[in-house]
């Protein structure tokens, strides 16, 4: 493939979406990848009057449909090298299976679809088109989760025990669905968001944060999926005790409902030797918690290898900053991250050269298939009163 900026074809965004913002400043961080193509909304002429009005110049498109189909068509210098999906939850599904069986890699935002079965189809295509493919679980996009997957996994906590992974928000702690929030609307309706809301929506976020960090699944469940305002029919509150895959236990918190949280995804992990703490509204320091000694704080850019508790660090981690400490990353950084990585198996990809989309950068399908797996157990154990049940696709 030619050293050229990798050209990018948008699915959804338009009419002012949240998540197109942050992917898109994302995507532009390096100079290495550009959206050119979009098909914006639903609507054929609002798709194309909001692309003519685009803040930059896109090739717009009718509908998804067109846009990949005119993909066989164009000469080489011209064609998408990958796909973004940032719609709802419902169109998920049939974009990236599209896109997949015309041979176009994929980052798809999640969850990955709003059923198991879809996911499953998917995950076929994926596997027979061996085609790149990332589900957009942005936190793992954070230096300081990789450094806290590489400090769990290298068993500098020793056996894990217990892990606390939770994401808390309060902009659902009233009935704003039906007060004009957009986001809100099809969030709360089960067709176009599946069977869960909170558990779907960010529990997953969180089961993610779990399985990167630890390099660990969860294998069962014990669920409460409760809803708290009335007239709402999804769950809006999502507690679930789980068995790893090590034996130890851990827990899987959201709620969308707890007034004066914002994005507050958090994780501890407790091992036989120390405790390590996460926060995604504090993302720049890992806490780990050692006996009879002060709390060690890391700092991204300003870790030193064998200080003591760490031993030797990959060079590739302590290299892969962008900016000094000290000087904030934050959330579109964590999503120019996801981007990078995945920049890297799409020119792999196009070159005819082996690629890996093995997890431990971004999450890969079957991530996002273990996260419709993990979400229909907890349907089923919610259903029968949080009576224990396994989880399909668990390692």
């Amino acid at each position: 493939m030619p050293d050229r900026p990798l050209r990018i074809g948008m699915i959804g965004g338009g009419c002012g979406a949240f998540i197109a913002q942050p992917h898109q400043k994302a995507i532009h961080f390096d100079g290495t990848r550009r959206v050119v193509a979009a098909a914006l909304h639903p609507d054929p002429k609002i798709a194309m009057d909001e692309a003519a009005n685009w803040k930059y110049p896109i090739k717009g498109y009718p509908s998804y449909d067109e846009m990949i189909a005119d993909q066989s068509k164009l000469p080489d210098d011209q064609k998408l090298d990958y796909i973004l999906i940032v719609t709802p939850n419902f169109v998920h599904f049939d974009a990236a299976y599209k896109a997949v069986n015309a041979g176009i890699p994929v980052i798809c935002e999640k969850p990955l679809t709003v059923s198991l079965e879809e996911a499953e189809k998917l995950t076929e295509a994926v596997e027979k088109n061996n085609v790149p493919f990332a589900v957009a679980h942005t936190y793992l996009g954070h230096w300081s989760t990789w450094f806290s997957r590489h400090i769990v996994t290298s068993g500098l906590l020793g056996d894990i025990r217990w892990v606390d992974s939770s994401y808390i928000q309060g902009w659902l702690a009233t009935q704003v669905e039906n007060q004009g929030a957009e986001g809100a609307k099809w969030r709360t309706d089960p067709k176009k968001s599946g069977g869960s809301l909170c558990g779907g929506d960010i529990g997953t976020h969180a089961l993610m944060q779990l399985r990167f960090v630890t390099g660990m699944d969860v294998t069962k469940v014990s669920a409460h999926m409760e809803t708290f305002v009335k007239g709402r029919v999804l769950d809006d509150h999502f507690t679930v005790y789980c068995e790893l895959s090590n034996g130890g236990k851990g827990m899987v918190r959201a709620s969308q409902i707890c007034i004066g949280h914002k994005n507050d995804l958090a994780i501890e992990v407790a091992g036989t030797k120390g405790t390590l703490a996460w926060r995604q509204e504090e993302p720049e320091k890992v806490v780990v918690m050692l006996p009879n000694q002060p709390d060690r704080v890391y700092w991204r850019g300003a870790v030193c290898a064998n200080d003591g508790f760490l031993g030797d660090v990959p060079e590739w981690l302590l290299k892969e900053p962008t900016i000094p400490s000290g000087h904030p990353e934050g959330f579109h950084d964590a999503y120019a991250r996801l981007h990078r990585e995945f920049e890297k198996d799409v020119r792999a990809y196009w070159a005819g050269k082996p690629f890996s989309c093995d997890g431990s950068k971004y999450a890969n399908i079957y991530d996002g298939r273990m996260g419709l797996s993990f979400i229909a157990s907890c349907i089923k154990s919610n259903s029968e009163g949080g009576a224990w049940e396994p989880v399909k696709y668990a390692k």
